[in-house]
């Protein structure tokens, strides 16, 4: 009876690791209900944002590589309208530049020694550590 108990724990358990493994990150947030004017400030607030970016070194030298100049970069960001310049700024507020896998490692690694864990007390194994 144990056996057959500890088996379907451990395929319980890969089951749960696959799901957990498939399933899509979503990002939620709250969407307006209606459509939102914006005014010259945002206007200004997100083309000061975008410049930040631009002025980076590690963009402005593959901008450089890609061809463009600063004069033709400036021009481009003139020609687009506010809702583009607003939506150009919010996807660089959600651009994750080192993504977050320390953070990730972290937690699969303590999952990892909760199972080892979980396994030795259900099969009341102990450990010993001589020297």
């Amino acid at each position: 009876m144990r056996n057959s108990f500890m088996k379907y724990l451990s395929w319980y358990l890969i089951m749960a690791m696959f799901v957990m493994g498939i399933v899509p990150r979503v990002y939620a947030g709250f969407s307006p209900s209606q459509v939102v004017a914006l005014s010259q400030l945002d206007r200004s607030r997100d083309l000061g944002k975008i410049q930040k970016i631009l002025e980076m070194k590690l963009i402005r030298e593959r901008l450089d590589n890609l061809g463009f100049s600063h004069d033709e970069i400036q021009s481009r960001l003139g020609q687009l309208s506010d809702q583009q310049i607003h939506q150009l700024a919010l996807q660089l507020d959600n651009l994750e530049v080192g993504g977050d896998g320390a953070a990730v490692v972290i937690i699969v690694v303590l999952v990892i020694a909760l199972g080892v864990l979980l396994y030795l007390y259900l099969t009341q194994r102990k450990v010993v550590i001589t020297k």
